[in-house]
């Protein structure tokens, strides 16, 4: 049995402004009609074997992720871990791996982050099935992408000798052991590494069996493995989801299971593939893997160009011109703009930290944030009012509280619910109003068969 681990967890901070803190780049549709994080549970499902995916993610992505999985509505089920915080993949490869062995002692784990891109999933699937044939040997297979350029972005991994199935046969082209990993080079040394046909990039995709990976663990990172081992029996499953202990999870040391385990294990082997796979870790890789005009130009949303050339423009609701540029990003969404040089891409991580250090609305969420209940949506705001839109799904109820020195005025402009305040509750409909003073603090319950929608001013 092979269970699909999907981590769902990262911030995606170099497509800022589309991705940002609290909807990141894995719950975005960048390529097509699904979003990253939907394309990779697809992804999964063709597996051979596989059984129903495991997600973790930070408690924060809960909801989104949630409503992405329920959009699919292909029966699928599936696992949520929820982690207090952000501590890298090794932490979650150990949290997984004891999810798989408290089902099976010889399930196979499936590591995959949830926002690459794959074109060609069969292709995926045959790397898979060959790196399953290692896996059940005790190797822990990671899978390498044929290199079609001198990428600097990515790290490498250098093949060593091809491996054998057993003792006679050779396993056939594209299984190796592990001479190396290199971090991500400058130009000059991705070139060499190109033309030497010995390198690949690394995904960050892995398979081994989850007693393998997690005897490693403890080997070479204990203190990673026993944090987690306390967070895991620790952990709390409510409303569906598993809540990993918040003290133990961040005892925890972050690492990469590259540096934890892959780099430092006997048994790491390499499944080599060629799919078209990106990790869509800048603007620039979004458009190398993106449809380009007779100028090279990749244009989504309304947008008008006039003597642009290989250049990358988004419009995410409204009408953008760009005249006379050549190699240019230009990103526009609800409430932030980017104009940048295509080269400089990378630096992007730049801006959306910089805004995160100085408290931006614009590096956490977008207009629209998910919760428990629905959705908030910002109409409109400024230093004297807010305009907000609620939709509180159909049996839920969000509490709202009222800060000092402001008021709420609050109109229904569909559905139907309740009204707690001040001890007291009405009902309200389509067109009734209410005033919430600063004092109040009120329990808003729809009641009805649909969508509660509220449009909240706040002054």
């Amino acid at each position: 049995m092979i269970i699909p681990v999907i981590l769902a967890g990262g911030s995606g901070t170099r497509l800022w402004p589309m991705s940002r803190q609290l909807f990141p780049k894995q719950l975005l549709r960048l390529t097509g009609t699904h979003t990253m994080l939907q394309q990779t549970l697809l992804r999964a499902a063709g597996v051979e074997n596989a059984a129903d995916p495991v997600l973790i993610c930070n408690k924060e992505h809960r909801y989104p992720v949630e409503q992405q999985v329920c959009e699919l509505g292909n029966g699928q089920k599936h696992a949520m871990i929820m982690e207090p915080e952000g501590r890298n993949t090794a932490p979650a490869v150990a949290i997984a791996a004891l999810k798989a062995l408290s089902a099976d002692k010889n399930a196979r784990i499936l590591v995959l982050p949830a926002d690459h891109l794959i074109y060609d999933n069969q292709e995926f699937c045959r790397a898979v099935a060959a790196a399953d044939r290692y896996a059940e040997l005790g190797y822990l297979i990671t899978f390498g992408v044929t290199p079609d350029s001198p990428e600097t972005g990515y790290g490498y991994i250098r093949r060593g000798k091809p491996l054998k199935a057993d003792g006679n046969k050779d396993s056939g082209p594209g299984t190796f052991a592990i001479e190396q990993f290199v971090e991500k080079p400058d130009l000059q040394t991705a070139e060499k590494y190109l033309a030497s046909g010995r390198y690949f990039w690394n995904s960050g995709m892995f398979l081994f069996r989850a007693a393998d990976v997690w005897e490693q663990l403890k080997r070479f990172s204990p203190q990673i493995a026993s944090s987690c081992l306390h967070a895991w029996q620790d952990s709390v499953y409510e409303h569906g989801a598993l809540f990993l202990d918040k003290k133990a999870f961040a005892d925890c040391p972050s690492d990469s299971i590259d540096y934890a385990v892959m780099e430092k294990t006997e048994k790491g082997a390499m499944v080599s593939f060629d799919s078209g796979w990106s990790d869509l870790g800048s603007w620039a890789a979004m458009w190398e893997a993106g449809g380009k005009d007779a100028d090279g130009n990749v244009m989504n949303g309304e947008v008008i160009a006039r003597g642009v050339k290989n250049s990358l423009v988004f419009s995410d609701r409204r009408l953008v011109a760009v005249l006379g540029m050549q190699d240019c990003v230009v990103i526009d969404t609800y409430d932030a703009l980017l104009v940048a040089d295509r080269c400089k891409s990378q630096d992007v991580k730049a801006v959306a930290e910089a805004l995160k250090a100085e408290s931006r609305r614009e590096a956490l969420r977008h207009e629209t944030a998910y919760h428990e209940w629905g959705a908030e949506d910002e109409i409109a705001g400024c230093k004297s009012h807010v305009i907000r839109r609620l939709s509180l799904e159909p049996s839920k109820q969000a509490e709202i509280s009222v800060p000092e020195a402001t008021m709420l005025h609050m109109t229904v402009v569909s559905g139907s619910g309740r009204i707690v305040r001040n001890g007291s509750d009405g009902d309200v409909q389509r067109g009734d109003f209410v005033k919430i003073t600063p004092e109040s603090g009120i329990i808003i319950e729809n009641t009805g068969n649909e969508v509660l929608v509220i449009i909240e001013v706040k002054i």
